[in-house]
C-alpha cells in the first residue's frame, strides 16, 4: 500500500516581526527594503522547518509575504487603486448579533481591497522570483520532499478587487487571466507546484452573488474555470492544484451552496490536485458527494480532503484523521489521496483562529493519521 503524503492548503501563521513588516508596507509607512527582505528569508526558513517537523511532505512558503491570498495582486499588478464595496457573508447577515460581536473582537481584519480602475498588467515577476528563492533555499536547507506556491486565481481577485474598468464582468476575467498567466507558469518552471486559490467557486456564492438562483451562479462559476483554465493552457496538468472553500471563518455557514453544485465546474478545472473542506461541520457530510459521483471524477485527479479544521484550536485525534481519509481512499485508492488542511491557517498577515503552535501541532496530527492509514 503507497503511503498518504500530506500538505495543506498554504498560509501559514506569520511572525510579529513579519506582520510589522507587512503592515509598513501595506499602510505607506516607512521601513528598511533590506531588512523586511532579511525578514521574509528568515520566516519562510522557519516556517519550512516546522512543516518538516510537523511531518508535512509537500511545503508551501505560508505565503510569508503577502498581506493575504488575493490582494497581494494591487501590489504586483496595475489597474487597482481605491477602495472596493465590503459586503459581509449573507450567514452573518442572519445573525446580526454575532456579525457585531466579531466584528467588534476584531475578527474581520483590515486592508485595502482597492477597486480595478485602470488595464490589468504586471509590473514584473520580481516580487515572487524572490518568494520562489526563499522557498526552495529553505526546501533545500530543511530537505523538504516538495514544494508549492499559491497564486490567486483570476475568479478570486475579481471577488474581491472589483471591476470598474472592464465593460464587462467576462472581459475583467479574461483580462486577469492573460495578466496571472506569466505568474502561474513562472512559479512552474522554477520547479514548484502551482496552487490555485478558489474560492470564488463556493464562496462568492453567499458574498458578491447571493441574489442569484443556484443554477445562475453555477454558471458564473463555470465562466471563472474557463478563465483560469485560459491562464493554465501551457502548464502541465500534474503540476496544478486547485483549493475551494466556503470561507474561512467560524459562522453558521447556512447560506454556503453545496459541493454537488458546484462538483462539475471544480472537476472541470485543470487540476490534478483537488483540495476541499471535509472537517467544517457544515460540509463534512459532503464525502458522501464524491461517493455518489464517483464515476464523474477524472481518473487523473488527486483529492485532497481538509482532514484538520483551521477555524478552532482543538487538535484532531489521528485516529480521526485516518477515518477522515479512510472514506477517500475507500473510493479512489491510497495513491489517489493526499492528507490536506481545510483552508489556511493564516489567510490575511495578523489574522488567524487558530494560536500558531496549535496550527503546527494541527499539521502534526493530520500526518500521524495519515500514517495509520498508510
Amino acid at each position: 500500500m503507497s503511503r498518504i503524503l500530506t500538505t495543506h492548503v498554504g498560509s501559514l501563521p506569520r511572525s510579529q516581526e513579519v506582520v510589522d513588516f507587512i503592515f509598513s508596507r501595506e499602510r505607506g509607512t516607512p521601513y528598511d527594503p533590506a531588512a523586511f527582505e532579511a525578514a521574509m528569508t528568515r520566516a519562510v526558513s522557519e516556517t519550512v522547518r516546522r512543516q518538516v517537523v510537523a511531518g508535512v511532505d509537500v511545503v508551501s512558503d505560508g505565503e510569508t509575504s503577502k498581506i493575504s491570498y488575493a490582494t497581494y495582486v494591487k501590489d504586483r499588478y496595475t489597474g487597482f487603486e481605491g477602495d472596493s464595496p465590503r459586503n459581509a457573508p449573507a450567514d452573518l447577515k442572519l445573525f446580526p448579533g454575532f456579525l457585531q460581536r466579531i466584528s467588534e473582537a476584531g475578527g474581520t481584519p483590515h486592508y485595502a481591497r482597492p477597486m480595478c480602475v485602470g488595464e490589468v498588467r504586471s509590473k514584473g515577476q520580481g516580487e515572487l522570483e524572490t518568494d520562489i528563492a526563499n522557498l526552495k533555499a529553505a526546501i533545500a536547507e530543511h530537505g523538504a520532499a516538495r514544494g508549492f506556491m499559491n497564486a490567486a486565481s483570476p475568479g478570486v481577485i475579481a471577488l474581491f478587487l472589483q471591476n470598474a474598468h472592464y465593460k464587462t464582468r467576462e472581459a475583467y476575467l479574461a483580462a486577469l487571466a492573460d495578466a496571472m498567466k506569466a505568474e502561474y507558469e513562472t512559479i512552474v518552471a522554477a520547479g514548484l507546484d502551482l496552487q490555485l486559490d478558489c474560492p470564488d467557486l463556493a464562496l462568492s456564492r453567499h458574498m458578491l452573488f447571493a441574489d442569484l438562483t443556484d443554477a445562475e451562479f453555477v454558471k458564473i462559476a463555470a465562466s471563472h474555470v474557463e478563465a483560469l483554465n485560459h491562464a493554465l493552457q501551457d502548464i502541465p496538468e500534474e503540476r496544478v492544484r486547485i483549493h475551494i472553500c466556503w470561507g474561512n471563518y467560524e459562522g453558521p455557514h447556512v447560506c454556503d451552496i453545496g459541493m454537488d453544485q458546484v462538483f462539475a465546474t471544480l472537476m472541470a478545472a485543470k487540476a490534478r490536485y483537488v483540495l476541499f473542506e471535509t472537517s467544517n461541520p457544515r460540509h463534512a457530510h459532503e464525502w458522501e458527494v464524491f461517493r455518489d459521483r464517483r464515476a464523474e471524477i477524472p481518473q487523473g485527479k488527486v483529492l485532497v480532503p481538509g482532514v484538520v479544521d483551521t477555524t478552532t484550536n482543538f487538535v484532531e485525534h489521528p485516529r480521526l484523521v485516518a477515518q477522515r481519509l479512510e472514506r477517500f481512499t475507500g473510493l479512489v485508492g491510497t495513491g489517489r489521496v493526499m492528507a490536506g488542511s481545510d483552508c489556511g491557517f493564516g489567510t490575511f498577515a495578523g489574522f488567524g483562529a487558530v494560536d500558531p503552535d496549535i496550527a503546527y501541532a494541527k499539521l502534526a496530527a493530520m500526518a500521524e493519521g495519515a500514517a495509520l492509514v498508510s
